[in-house]
């Protein structure tokens, strides 16, 4: 094994990723032979010890930096009843953007009130259903959004609505434009500048069927500097100290979003989770508030991500003379739109064999129609053959959650391993699962 794919298994797989010794990847004491074997492939595999010791990472610190808290996994990230009973079960709650969401995490044990319910654009429907389950919370997009929250529960009566207002800072994150929150020009948040936010709060704490109680704020994704959370806590810990004076806001919950980064490659070094823990955590305490309110704060990426592995076989293998040379596999954009949607780069190695030769430069391409669906663009590996078994680490986040079935072909299959076993949370689909979701034609 030589010193880049050292770094790859120790830094981007999974904690306990290593080959055996005929050279295959093993996985959760898995080996992947032995995986495609029994599911095939693409697969993504998630290993369970990974996954929970991501959970502790957050939940641990926090315990000592801020007892008054809650780590809520941003469920969009991934999540099937699985994942949901894993993250319940370590302590951690649940942020969600739908009522799909909503409902895979109780089935998975996640408790009601540990579950808060994000979205720009939330449908009465599903706000009807937060409120029959009793979720912890609800955050509040526009204005627009608390006068139907308001007006859903004024006609339902009992006690009002649990909210979050969720505030624009104006702090850009340095991240993809698609994936950047915090800035002024965003589709998410009540602007500070336009006065849409005190109007909010002074709304708010007007209405019967409402239930202020805090304020959120979040800059955006795959962040890499712990001072973007500071900046941001302080704009909202100042707005709220106005709030308090102008309407009598009391802050029992504040929450600085979530959106830490992790690491694709072996060359990336973001702070570990107990650095943004730390640095959230010293900005609350630094401004000695009289009432100690509750930190929320909604890692899912770097919970989820490096648990996840996914697995692709080796098909057409083009060489292009002069011009470049594809590797195609038998997955691509439909369960990793990442590369061609952010240009999110990967890194891969052979998993099915010691890699052997010299290193080539070569393309990883899908079997999409698009010549977009590029999975790994330049990237240098050894010969490969069809046949061969390509591992994509820190694929867990963002890749099934945005599956689709393009090209109708099916989603791949999701497994979880623990000590060498492996259990299905999600059958791959079929063409036959794909025809029964058309209506029969009609004759």
């Amino acid at each position: 094994m030589n010193t880049a794919e050292h770094a790859l298994l120790t830094e981007v797989f999974p904690h306990d990723a290593r080959r055996d010794p005929r050279g295959v990847l093993v996985l959760g004491g898995a080996p992947v032979d032995q995986l495609i074997d029994e599911h095939g492939t693409p697969l993504y595999v998630f290993d369970e010890a990974t996954l929970r010791a991501q959970c502790r990472a957050y939940a641990q610190p926090l315990v000592h930096e801020y007892p008054n808290s809650l780590a809520l996994y941003a469920s969009k990230a991934h999540l099937d009843p699985t994942i949901a009973g894993i993250v319940a079960a370590e302590g951690l709650g649940a942020d969600a953007v739908s009522s799909g969401e909503i409902r895979v995490a109780l089935a998975g044990g996640m408790p009601a009130d540990r579950i808060v319910f994000h979205g720009n654009n939330k449908l009465p429907e599903e706000i009807e259903y937060a409120l029959d389950v009793g979720v912890g919370r609800i955050v509040v997009d526009s204005l627009d959004e608390l006068d139907l929250i308001a007006e859903i529960a004024t006609e339902r009566g009992g006690q009002p609505a649990p909210v979050i207002l969720r505030i624009t800072p104006g702090v850009e994150a340095h991240t993809h434009e698609y994936i950047r929150t915090g800035a002024i020009d965003s589709k998410f948040g009540l602007q500070l500048h336009s006065g849409a936010a005190e109007e909010a709060v002074a709304q708010a704490q007007a209405a019967d069927s409402i239930d202020l109680t805090g304020l959120h704020a979040h800059i955006g994704s795959q962040v890499l500097d712990v001072e973007p959370y500071a900046d941001s806590l302080d704009i909202v810990l100042d707005f709220a100290d106005t709030m308090s004076e102008r309407h009598g806001l009391v802050l029992r919950d504040i929450s600085p979003g979530g959106g830490f980064g992790v690491s694709y490659s072996e060359a990336d070094d973001p702070p570990a989770a107990g650095s943004f823990v730390e640095v959230i955590a010293e900005t609350l305490r630094a401004r000695r508030l009289e009432s100690e309110p509750r930190l929320l704060i909604e890692p899912g990426r770097s919970i989820v991500a490096r648990a996840g592995v996914a697995l692709y076989r080796v098909g057409t293998i083009k060489e292009i003379p002069g011009v470049r040379t594809y590797v195609s596999v038998d997955g691509g954009m439909a369960d990793n739109i990442r590369p061609a949607l952010y240009g999110a780069q990967y890194r891969a190695l052979i998993a099915n064999r010691m890699p052997d030769g010299a290193e080539q430069l070569v393309t990883v391409a899908g079997r999409y129609c698009e010549s977009g669906d590029v999975l790994l663009r330049d990237i240098e590996l050894p010969a490969l053959r069809r046949g061969d078994v390509l591992a994509v680490p820190a694929a867990g986040a963002y890749h099934m959650s945005m599956a689709s079935n393009y090209n109708l072909v099916g989603r791949p299959a999701t497994v979880l391993v623990r000590n060498g076993k492996a259990l299905v949370t999600r059958p791959r689909e079929t063409d036959a699962d794909l025809m029964a979701a058309f209506a029969p034609v009609e004759t």
